[in-house]
């Protein structure tokens, strides 16, 4: 995918139809070949059929780590050792200062003043996610993911059963949302996103104790449960667009492989955002290796679902494979 398409995509605006014209020669026999191989087709329905659980080795591995990492912040206040002092917004590990880049931001804005910390925080924690990429922060850090997926799960089963119905937003409100948190932290002087960011609310309630905020928190999740899946992460967090801009650039990617796919779409049953496997689709792959754009958390799924392994992780810059 072009740098431009996996920024718009970010953004919010819907994947852009792929000029076929555009397309090599090889791609094109390719997706001709796939289109008419009766082999290949029976082969997809023969691996729906066998599905009857879908692998948990990613999840489990993404849950844990980020479990991890939020009561670190526990053990280290209840023992009063300096291992990860703060909270998710700003703290510091074995004393070194780490900033979330979505609140350095704010800090910068609303205060007009920049000091020496919170610099090297950003810069460290600005590192930390260009080598992962996409939103790997959303998927393996935020606590608020967690708990979304997990009342993603209940609404899938409440949908099953016909008692709610999902209904989508334009993924560009988050975009929106973004600007609008930028401009108040400018203009008002005041962190404004900070006081009804779910991820800091739940990340200070772990550590600190529960306060009255997580009302809030509990209303997006009944909101999500009973009216729209994912809504905060989908199209109000703007936490998760700065990450994604940053892992835009990343040398990690998730890559897709033509040549393997059966297009049987067990992948994008299974994503957090879909959009991004739009070039799984058959016919829509512009090249026989497409890396998936940046708003991808990162979160192994579909890599782990994928019957052909057609879809895997990448570190430009050494080929290898992980």
């Amino acid at each position: 995918m072009s740098f431009r398409n996996s920024l718009s995509e970010l953004f919010g605006n819907p994947p852009k139809r792929p000029d076929k014209k555009s397309f090599s020669i090889e791609v094109q026999e390719m997706h001709a070949t796939k289109k008419f191989d009766k082999v290949r087709i029976q082969a997809i329905y023969e691996e729906i059929a066998e599905h009857k659980k879908l692998p948990q080795k990613w999840r489990k591995r993404r849950w844990a780590t980020l479990i991890i990492v939020n009561l670190l912040f526990v053990v280290s206040l209840y023992f009063d050792i300096s291992m990860l002092e703060g909270s998710l917004t700003a703290s510091r590990f074995v004393g070194f200062h780490m900033a979330d880049l979505n609140s350095a931001l704010q800090v910068m804005l609303a205060y007009k003043h920049i000091v020496l910390n919170l610099v090297i925080g950003t810069v460290t924690i600005f590192i930390m996610w260009w080598l992962l990429g996409g939103r790997t922060f959303c998927s393996w850090v935020c606590p608020y993911h967690l708990v979304a997926e997990l009342a993603e799960m209940v609404h899938e089963k409440l949908e099953a059963k016909g008692w709610v119905k999902d209904h989508p937003f334009d993924r560009r409100a988050r975009t929106w949302f973004w600007i609008i948190f930028v401009i108040l932290a400018l203009v008002t002087g005041y962190t404004v996103y900070e006081t009804i960011s779910p991820t800091g609310i739940i990340s200070r309630a772990l550590i600190y104790g529960p306060g009255l905020a997580l009302i809030w928190v509990a209303l997006l999740l009944l909101f999500e449960i009973f009216y729209s899946r994912r809504a905060w992460c989908r199209y109000g967090c703007p936490i998760g667009l700065t990450y994604g801009l940053v892992g835009s650039i990343s040398p990690l990617k998730v890559q897709y492989h033509l040549v393997d796919c059966l297009h049987e779409g067990e992948c994008r049953k299974v994503c957090l955002v879909p959009h991004v496997l739009d070039t799984v689709i058959k016919g829509k792959a512009a090249g026989l290796d497409v890396d998936l754009g940046a708003d991808c958390t990162r979160c192994g799924r579909c890599v782990e679902v994928c019957p052909t392994k057609s879809l895997t992780f990448k570190f430009k810059g050494f080929g290898d494979k992980l």
